[in-house]
């Protein structure tokens, strides 16, 4: 693999499956739609008790956010203690830990029954990070999702996590899923569901993320990789259905927008199960419309519809252009190249 391969799969991979976070930059614009919650049904501003009335009973309630946005994660917070506060016990699935790591985020849940001071606390939470391999992250996105893994110990609620291991998420970008071994795709389930026309809405998503770069090999190793993780994800829902609580779900945007990538997985396997959407969403970087939000995605062989059920919008972390940094990365990069 050569060295410009190596550089353009981290710069596709890492925002896409790792999310890493950016700084918030100084707010630039004030929105009308800020702190408003829409319901796209009625295409009407509802109340935050109006909403929370309408869910409740959902097998399965998505709470899509923007990873790197402090904001989102606070409205995630509200929604949980609110359901608990009625009298709900919520399974918590995460995007950001893999099935197989349910066990430890269980063992932790357990540690909520007894009281302990702050330095065991400081150690429990040092030591839960480095087993879920997150001591290489940064200390803020660490700190969003520690503080929801704390509100649910501290309320005795049950935790999962949904996703792939990373291993297999980087054998699959690396490899693609024709690429890896027999044994690890025995270890990897498949829903079958295919459709060209996502196919390649996915594909321009992840070019006009990255700036129109990428090849059609590295997009498709990508591919690979979000089917196979919405897949396991959509399998992690189906098996954690509880007829008395629903599954809250923490997950980055893109896996439910359209009630594509999980939700139409969870269907398949599911069709009894009931799904709501909440999409915690960021202001565009230029101003629009509600109905322009509200817009829905005309794709061959899905149901034409809005993006989320419910849209709750926020600020923006950051106005500034990520290609800028982007381009400039990638020219520094081939002017030493070109040096050697």
């Amino acid at each position: 693999m050569t060295r410009l391969f190596t550089f353009l799969i981290l710069l596709l991979v890492i925002p896409l499956i790792y999310s890493c976070a950016s700084s918030p930059k100084k707010l630039i614009r004030q929105d009308p739609l800020i702190g408003k919650i829409i319901n796209t049904h009625t295409r009407k501003i509802i109340s935050f008790t109006t909403m929370i009335d309408e869910i409740t009973n959902h097998d399965v309630i998505y709470l899509s956010e923007k990873h790197d946005n402090p904001m989102h994660h606070a409205i995630q917070h509200r929604i949980i203690k609110t359901l608990v506060e009625k009298g709900k016990k919520p399974i918590i699935g995460f995007e950001f830990f893999s099935m197989e790591d349910t066990p430890l985020l269980l063992n932790f849940a357990d540690s909520g029954k007894a009281n302990h001071s702050k330095k065991i606390e400081a150690a429990m939470e040092k030591q839960i990070r480095r087993k879920l391999g997150w001591d290489s992250q940064s200390d803020t996105m660490w700190g969003y999702y520690y503080d929801l893994l704390k509100l649910a110990r501290d309320n005795g609620l049950l935790i999962s996590g949904l996703d792939l291991s990373t291993s297999q998420k980087r054998r699959i970008t690396r490899k693609s899923m024709a690429g890896i071994t027999d044994i690890e795709k025995k270890l990897i389930f498949s829903t079958h569901l295919t459709n060209e026309a996502y196919k390649t809405h996915m594909k321009d998503i992840f070019k006009a993320v990255h700036c129109g770069m990428g090849n059609e090999k590295m997009t498709s190793r990508l591919y690979d990789t979000w089917i196979a993780r919405n897949d396991k994800m959509a399998l992690s829902i189906t098996q954690l259905k509880n007829t008395k609580n629903p599954i809250v779900v923490i997950i980055g945007n893109g896996h439910t927008e359209y009630k594509l990538g999980v939700m139409d997985r969870v269907k398949a396997l599911d069709p009894d199960i009931t799904q709501t959407n909440i999409g915690i969403t960021e202001i565009t970087q230029n101003p629009l419309g509600l109905e322009e939000y509200l817009h829905p995605l005309d794709l061959d062989g899905f149901e034409s519809v809005s993006s989320s059920d419910y849209f709750w919008f926020t600020q923006r972390v950051s106005y500034k252009d990520p290609c800028e940094e982007f381009r400039a990365s990638f020219t520094k990069m081939k002017k030493k190249k070109k040096k050697k």
